[in-house]
């Protein structure tokens, strides 16, 4: 499947997350995203190296930053399960605005076209690294990175592009 493309309007998808009481809830894409200017950054695995000390701190120290040029959302998904991103969201207790939502199948990144199958490493299928940038469900900027790389997808490089 070819991957979304600047100017496409994002599928809707179902995410989940744990709530306050750790039941497990369930929300679309399109009704975070609809009639907003969001942020969506998929990362290849919680607790991961880049992931974990580079991706997601950057996005929680640039939030403020983000909010005041328009951003309502911040959504971090990963192909774990909602428990994993729970877990790994209070590892974060200074962040007040990125929500940490489950792929657990990658079937959200599938319909993107921004999975990646890195089987042949031990870890099944994979979103690849990548950050986008929605008005109102439709895709404004689309930076996505090469393998083991982290160089476009960071919150400065969305910070740029405001």
């Amino acid at each position: 499947m070819a991957p979304i493309a600047v100017g496409d309007v994002i599928p809707d998808g179902v995410l989940s997350y744990l709530d306050d009481d750790n039941k497990l809830q369930t929300v679309s894409v399109h009704s975070l995203a609809a009639g907003k200017k969001v942020i969506i950054f998929g990362i290849p695995g919680a607790f991961t190296p880049t992931c974990s000390l580079k991706h997601v701190p950057g996005f929680i120290e640039k939030a403020e930053e983000l909010k005041a040029k328009g951003v309502d959302e911040i959504i971090c998904i990963s192909v774990n399960d909602a428990y994993v991103m729970k877990a790994w969201a209070k590892t974060y207790p200074e962040n007040k605005h990125v929500k940490f939502l489950a792929d657990g199948s990658a079937t959200y990144n599938q319909a993107l076209g921004l999975d990646s199958d890195d089987t042949e490493r031990g870890r099944g299928i994979r979103s690849k690294r990548y950050a986008l940038l929605l008005e109102d469900l439709k895709v404004k900027l689309l930076n996505v990175e090469n393998a083991g790389e982290f160089t476009v997808s960071s919150a400065q490089d969305i910070i740029k592009a405001l």
